[in-house]
């Protein structure tokens, strides 16, 4: 049982090092890259919770808002994007 529960470390560390290894060959992202990122991900956020109050509302005036709003969102990722 020792032998088996010894091997599984080593397999576990040789996993982490590779892992490590194909993080430090990827570049940093740079700021711009990084501000992008965090822009989409608002956005997207902010599109599901949209969608979700779509689905639940009711009134016919809010539904037209959520509506437009995620009318809007989704160009903003469009442009994001292209």
């Amino acid at each position: 049982m020792a032998r088996g529960w010894e091997s599984k470390t080593v397999e576990s560390q040789i996993e982490t090092a590779q892992e490590d290894a194909a993080r430090r060959r990827k570049p940093a992202p740079t700021r711009a890259d990084a501000e992008l990122q965090r822009k989409k991900e608002g956005l997207l956020l902010s599109r599901t919770r949209v969608q979700q109050d779509l689905a639940h509302a009711r009134n016919e005036g809010y539904r037209k808002i959520l509506r437009d709003a995620l009318s809007k969102l989704e160009e903003d990722l469009a442009a994001l994007e292209g």
